[in-house]
């Protein structure tokens, strides 16, 4: 959620913030601050400012900085305190020697604040940082360096955190540290870097260096070094970051998703690269469970949240189906408090793009403490979830800067196919063959997307017109399509801001048909022909809506004329098996969210109180 940047060496240091703080704001945030060493030994300057980085930057201009070669600067998602300047960070210490910058929430801030205001602190804000920049400050006071007195401080704490810090009586070093919470270490020539991601300075460096659990950092113009928060000495591991600031940018398209939803034929297909060896069959270089160990899993419990969730329930079905594996899709944030059943014979898979998700983080650790085996499946490399799972599968999407997840559900889809594969390969559940044909289905999927893409684009566009004035929209589906419906719905809440529903169309009459009025927009996601009775039970639900006035949009396959008596719209998607059809179904509710923000005047990349990596639960 928030953004960190931390910089010393011999630049511009509120250029390297503020140009890192903007390459971050895809991360969501509802304020903006900085605080940097005064070149010549004059203190600390801080400006800190609420809304939009801009707001933060026209401060600056009206209250210019000083030279400074070292700083701090953050991008808040308000967890403490509403979105207010008092609340911004920066936060400083009593006596604004010290300056703090946090990601995360302190669980015990409520009793350490009751302790500084009995000693006489005041507190200026409502934020749980503060309390840990008065802290900090205190440790200093007592003759302890910014090292130490952060060692010393996180032992205190309660929660998940990241700080980053400066001291003004010692203008040579940024001290951070983490538990729960990301922050990543640029390792520069005379200069070094300190972010929540390596967005924050890929334009400088692409070496890196992740940390580990409960560790400090202290970084100088000339090196590195890491500490455990009891002191002993730690280490980090080194890395290089294999995408360049160009990855971030935006090709010509108005809005960062749009580039994404267009990147998503790419996406796919990086993501089913290398998985096959010469003989054809599946490997996964991730997979650091053994063939004997996945022989022995009984049961597979599927842990995730929001659109990564829906991802799980594709999965379900494809496990199922091909593996014979019985399935639970449980939401991450309610996984822990349900007693599950759990043991060695479980496999649990966490789907999380940020890899950094707290709600599956917290999921995870309680089922390796019921000794299951945890998989990941994640975009991002080096992240907490695959760093503590027995195995990762990683998706291989590349950057996503909108808050709204796009391209990340597709190839997260495509690592749960392979996984269900690959379980079926090693357990021989399904014949090679068979898999062989399932496979080469996955890689024609990039060439239907795009063709997705190019027949629909116009379609949406103009329905999004023609929307405008809509208030509620339903999403109906079945089998595989259900959870299209359910992202469908969720795309149109996080970026039109309007009531949107989906539903698995067998439960209309059970209640959900009474929202049905003239002119309701309602998607329908139908399943190819043959399977099953599923295509002529979705099309009765198609006839029941629209009986009762609705506008029904129908994404249906090619050659399928059936639908047309019933349908006010039709989006013609490729022939693909039911299994696979989220890959090319989701596309077109996709622009369709896309195009009614942008018609409404939202904005589609940083969507109102969203944030990209969710940090705390």
């Amino acid at each position: 959620m928030c953004g960190i940047v931390g910089y010393v060496g011999k630049r511009s240091a509120q250029d390297v913030v503020v140009e890192g703080l903007r390459r971050m704001e895809y991360r969501g945030y509802d304020s903006a601050g900085i605080a940097l060493l005064d070149a010549d030994n004059e203190g600390l300057a801080v400006r800190k400012k609420s809304g939009k980085l801009a707001n933060l930057e026209k401060l600056i201009a009206e209250e210019p900085l000083p030279d400074s070669t070292i700083g701090i600067g953050h991008t808040r998602w308000a967890t403490h305190g509403g979105p207010t300047d008092a609340n911004a960070h920066p936060h400083l210490g009593r006596a604004g020697r010290l300056a703090v910058v946090h990601n995360g929430i302190i669980e015990n801030f409520a009793e350490l604040r009751l302790e500084l205001e009995a000693a006489g602190h005041d507190l200026l804000s409502q934020t749980d940082t503060e309390v840990a920049a008065h802290l900090l400050e205190a440790e200093l006071d007592t003759g302890a360096d910014l090292t130490v007195a952060m060692q010393r401080v996180c032992q205190r704490l309660e929660g998940a955190f990241t700080f980053v810090a400066i001291d003004s009586e010692d203008p040579d070093r940024i001290v951070g540290a983490r538990r729960n919470s990301p922050l990543v270490v640029g390792i520069g020539e005379g200069e070094n870097f300190l972010g929540s991601d390596v967005a924050a300075f890929i334009e400088h460096t692409s070496e890196a260096m992740e940390l580990g659990q409960d560790q400090v950092v202290t970084i100088t113009r000339d090196g590195v070094s890491v500490s455990g928060f009891d002191g002993s000495p730690g280490q980090g591991q080194r890395y290089h970051v294999d995408w360049d600031l160009s990855a971030a940018q935006k090709d010509g398209y108005d809005w960062f998703m749009r580039k994404e939803i267009h990147e998503q034929p790419r996406a796919v297909a990086d993501a089913l690269l290398g998985r096959r060896d010469a003989d054809g069959q599946l490997q996964l270089d991730e997979m650091r469970l053994s063939d004997d160990e996945l022989r022995g899993i009984t049961k597979i419990i599927i842990i995730a949240a929001g659109t990564s969730f829906y991802a799980g329930l594709v999965a379900k079905y494809a496990i199922e189906h091909w593996c014979r594996i019985a399935v639970e899709v449980e939401l991450s944030s309610e996984f822990r408090y349900r007693d599950p059943i759990l043991d060695h014979s479980t496999l649990v898979v966490a789907i999380s793009q940020s890899g950094e998700t707290a709600d599956t983080l917290q999921a995870i650790r309680h089922a390796r403490t019921q000794r299951s085996k945890v998989l990941a499946i994640c975009n991002t490399n080096g992240s907490t979830i695959p760093r503590e799972s027995d195995a990762v599968i990683y998706t291989h999407a590349g950057p996503e800067i909108a808050v709204a997840s796009t391209k990340g559900f597709l190839t997260q889809l495509v690592a749960c196919y392979l996984l269900a594969l690959y379980l079926a390969q090693v357990k021989g559940t399904r014949y090679g063959d068979e898999i062989t044909t399932v496979v080469e289905q996955l890689e024609a999927a990039p060439d239907q997307i795009a063709a997705v893409l190019e027949s629909s684009a116009g379609t949406m566009k103009r329905l999004a017109g023609e929307y405008l004035e809509a208030q509620t929209f339903l999403f109906l589906g079945r089998h595989a399509g259900y959870p299209v419906a359910l992202e469908g719905a969720l795309k149109l809440k996080e970026l039109a801001y309007r009531h949107a529903e989906g539903f698995a169309a067998g439960e209309l009459k059970h209640g959900p048909i009474a929202l049905v009025a003239d002119g309701l927009p309602v998607f329908c996601v139908v399943p190819p022909e043959g399977r099953d009775f599923l295509h002529d039970k979705m099309v009765s639900g198609i006839q029941e809506v629209r009986a009762r006035g609705a506008h029904t949009i129908c994404l249906v396959e090619e050659g399928d004329e059936s639908i047309a008596p019933y349908a006010d719209e039709i989006v013609w998607l490729p022939k693909v098996p039911v299994l696979l059809q989220p890959l090319v179904a989701t596309v077109p509710l996709q622009l369709f969210a896309c195009e009614l923000a942008t018609a409404l005047g939202h904005d589609v990349d940083q969507p109102r109180n969203l944030a990209k990596s969710v940090t705390v639960e």
